[in-house]
């Protein structure tokens, strides 16, 4: 697998927690020796693994956790860092984020999301699936 690859692997993997409500998952998807961050669409900026986790823990307990999928994902691999530029599916609607790796433990790592609003959608991706890891 290339590193492009693996990145992309990672991505999926955090819309798996995602879609899924995996906390456990979703935690081990978040790197543990970088800072990390994470904004939220319409929230002001989270800081720290402690307060992004926290964040996480928030909306998969709440009433209505959102139905999430990913489309269109682009890496771009630097070294020990990578960013995924995606669209993410909501309902009704989609949403554009970007996702920061970094390589801990051989792994790729998020070390930052942030999703929020997009006047468009993937034109080619607006009726497909999202790719799913087994």
């Amino acid at each position: 697998m290339t590193q492009h690859d693996a990145v992309l692997f990672a991505n999926e993997a955090f819309y798996l927690a995602f879609r899924s409500r995996d906390y456990a998952a979703m935690a081990d998807i978040w790197a543990s020796g970088a800072p990390v961050a994470c904004i939220h669409p319409g929230w002001p900026p989270l800081h720290g693994r402690d307060d992004v986790l926290e964040s996480w823990r928030g909306i998969f307990g709440g009433d209505n956790p959102p139905e999430i999928s990913c489309h269109a994902p682009r890496a771009y691999v630097y070294g020990d860092v990578a960013t995924v530029i995606c669209y993410e599916r909501v309902p009704q609607s989609y949403l554009i984020a970007t996702n920061v790796f970094t390589r801990e433990g051989g792994l790729w790592k998020l070390v930052h999301h942030q999703a929020g609003p997009t006047n468009g959608a993937p034109e080619a991706y607006q009726d497909e699936e999202p790719p799913q890891i087994n």
